[in-house]
């Protein structure tokens, strides 16, 4: 299974677009093959280079499991979880001093969730145990101080 994004290549910077210093939406995603016999996706998205422990930005879970691509920007219309900021969407980076890696997880999963729409991280984690048919991540990083422009387009990275 694979996911990644169109908008950064593995381990490279998260444009500012996606971030608290940009339009901070949810970046285009790509996601591949599947399993066959996945009910449901999964996705996690955190930073665990966070100096209070892990920032959870993003949890949203009974994505269907033909599911390619998820457009910049989307209002999602699967369920989705509290994140570390006490809120149920999208939360780009918005990190202290220093550069942090944003991990994006993706888990095909042999059933769907139910979960009640307050759920956290721990909670869709053990909804998942023993229900995970793969995974598959994407890391970005970002750092604050550290925004790249693009010359030719001039669009800050």
């Amino acid at each position: 299974m694979k996911i990644s994004s169109p908008a950064f290549g593995p381990g490279a910077f998260i444009p500012v677009e996606f971030t608290c210093d940009g339009a901070n939406i949810s970046p285009p995603l790509t996601i591949g093959d599947v399993p066959m016999h996945t009910k449901s996706l999964a996705l996690i998205m955190d930073d665990p280079d966070a100096p209070m422990g892990l920032w959870v930005h993003w949890l949203v879970w009974n994505i269907p499991p033909d599911t390619t691509h998820i457009e910049k920007g989307l209002r999602v219309p699967w369920p989705q979880g509290v994140t570390s900021s006490r809120k149920a969407f999208y939360g780009g980076p918005c990190p202290p001093p220093g550069t942090h890696r944003y991990y994006f997880k993706l888990y095909a999963l042999d059933k769907m969730l139910e979960l009640r729409p307050s759920a956290q991280k721990h909670d869709l984690e053990k909804a998942m145990e023993g229900h995970i048919l793969a995974q598959a991540q994407a890391m970005g990083r970002y750092s604050r101080q550290h925004k790249v422009q693009d010359s030719a387009s001039g669009h800050n990275y």
